[in-house]
């Protein structure tokens, strides 16, 4: 497998960053697994879905954020599950955390966004997982589309289990305005649903149509990271992107 672009500052000033995108079903698998999986992809952004909500949530994140050399940026509960970590080249602007309209008897859901800076480089960041009713997701969808513009950022990145495979129109929709990183650049293996089974893509990275995309995939047969690992870590597969940002 070509080896994905590695972080680092082009000439112009424009970062190169590694965006990773996972769904960690709450920390209840083999938690040194999920840690040395991150740990491998060596990203500058991490769109966790699944953070844990509950009893100590902020310990257990911490902890994951440690094991993979990380620091929490923003969600977990407060965000009802997505999170963000971010590695100490990220400066942080600002965090956000939203929760969406609730619907009886469905879970509730929400984003954890963030403005960052890498060097000369702004860049909007959010988490999502989008709900598994397909009314209620189609209009999360463009709930994500509004809150990534009022981050007032030209170039912004969106990642998340959207609980949906391409073809549905909430993954539509979203594919129209932003770009799907796979899509666009495709690397390493494609489906992230599920890990001893791979035959969906209901994950995704996605980024505004000035992000110049590198390359994107679950990262099988990266270095570093076994396959024993990946079925232990979660019941999803990681997703992971090199990003070339413009200079704002």
């Amino acid at each position: 497998m070509e080896s994905l672009p590695n972080s680092r500052t082009e000439p112009d000033g424009s970062p190169v960053i590694r965006v990773l995108s996972y769904n960690i079903r709450s920390m209840r698998d083999d938690t040194n697994a999920l840690a040395r999986v991150i740990s491998a992809c060596t990203p500058d952004l991490v769109l966790l879905q699944e953070a844990p909500r509950f009893f100590r949530w902020r310990k257990k994140l911490a902890r994951l954020a440690r094991a993979a050399n990380l620091v929490i940026l923003t969600g977990g509960a407060t965000a009802a599950g997505p999170a963000i970590l971010c590695n100490l080249r990220a400066t942080v602007e600002r965090t956000q955390d939203v929760l969406l309209p609730l619907t009886p008897g469905l879970h509730r859901r929400g984003f954890a966004t963030a403005v960052v800076r890498f060097g000369g480089a702004r860049l909007g960041v959010l988490s999502c997982h989008l709900s598994l009713q397909k009314d209620e997701r189609h209009e999360q969808g463009g709930m994500l589309l509004d809150r990534l513009a009022a981050l007032g950022v030209e170039h912004a990145v969106a990642g998340g289990d959207l609980n949906e495979r391409p073809g549905g129109r909430t993954f539509r929709r979203m594919a129209d305005d932003l770009q799907d990183c796979w899509a666009t650049a495709p690397w390493g293996s494609e489906y992230t649903s599920t890990p001893t089974d791979p035959h969906q893509r209901i994950d995704a990275i996605f980024a505004t149509k000035g992000v110049e995309v590198l390359g994107c995939g679950v990262p099988v047969g990266h270095p570093g990271i076994t396959r024993a690992d990946l079925r232990a870590a979660t019941d999803h597969l990681p997703v992971l992107a090199a990003l070339r940002i413009p200079v704002s």
